[in-house]
């Protein structure tokens, strides 16, 4: 049997590359002379069948494990220039979107900081309104608790020669804070600012808006004598609350008062608020 020549690798460590695998084209160069081997054994009808049939085994193995490692090195180092690119593809992507979160950020930071100046712009340049002696203020009001005895008509005017009014009481809080601050007695009652003396039942305020809810005494008001304007009263009886206390009396009773003030700049803040 004549065997085609080998091809010439020369020196054997000319075989091996950097990384410990034969270049391609030796690997080439090698799998075609298998493939002629085969050619060879199959074609010769010469020689042991046994003989025959253990080289072409031997030459078909060899080819199938230098594919394989052609294969597995030439997946290596496409991997291997792959992944540089890949990594550089993935840390630019991290840049960009570090930067568009910074951006995010500062846009935020600037509206936040507009919404403070404008809040800033709003507020009152001038200080908050001080009470006077004998006042104490609640809330955006300063209030006068009075012990002169005065017809309904008269502790209004008397009020509002002091800049303010009759007391005007919309909420539960304000309501305790005032009553907390009456002395206890037989029947200590106090005038503050409604009246129904235009309709009968038509309570209002001292300025012109309906009185909604209140906090009356049960039963309360009934009218009892032509009783056409509003007082709070506080006794001894340690039963009574804040929130039931109001009752209605005739105009002309001669009694205590309690005057408010009310602080315009802190009222105007509080509308814009709201």
């Amino acid at each position: 049997m004549s065997v085609p020549a080998a091809p010439d690798f020369g020196d054997y460590s000319k075989l091996i590359d950097d990384e410990g695998l034969y270049d391609n084209f030796t690997r080439i160069r090698t799998a075609e002379f298998l493939l002629r081997l085969v050619r060879l054994q199959l074609s010769e009808d010469q020689g042991p069948g046994l003989y025959r049939a253990s080289t072409v085994a031997l030459a078909a193995l060899c080819v199938i494990l230098l594919i394989c490692v052609i294969a597995l090195s030439a997946h290596k180092q496409k991997n291997q220039n792959a992944t540089p690119q890949t990594e550089k593809q993935k840390q630019e992507f991290n840049v960009s979107e570090l930067l568009s979160t910074i951006n995010k950020l500062q846009e935020e930071n600037k509206q936040l900081w507009a919404k403070v100046n404008a809040s800033k712009a709003v507020q009152p340049t001038s200080p908050p309104l001080q009470c006077a002696e004998n006042w104490v203020r609640f809330g955006s009001s300063c209030y006068l608790i009075s012990f002169q005895n005065k017809n309904w008509f008269r502790a209004k005017s008397y009020c509002e020669t002091e800049g303010g009014h009759l007391a005007i009481i919309l909420t539960a809080e304000e309501q305790t804070f005032l009553w907390d601050r009456l002395p206890r007695g037989h029947w200590n009652s106090f005038w503050f600012g409604i009246t129904d003396s235009h309709t009968e039942d038509q309570w209002k305020w001292v300025d012109g808006t309906p009185v909604v809810d209140g906090f009356w005494e049960e039963g309360e008001p009934n009218n009892h004598i032509n009783e056409d304007c509003g007082y709070i009263v506080k006794t001894e009886v340690l039963t009574r609350v804040a929130i039931r206390s109001w009752y209605d009396a005739p105009c002309d009773f001669s009694l205590p008062f309690i005057c408010e003030k009310e602080d315009s700049a802190a009222a105007a803040t509080t509308q814009r608020a709201n």
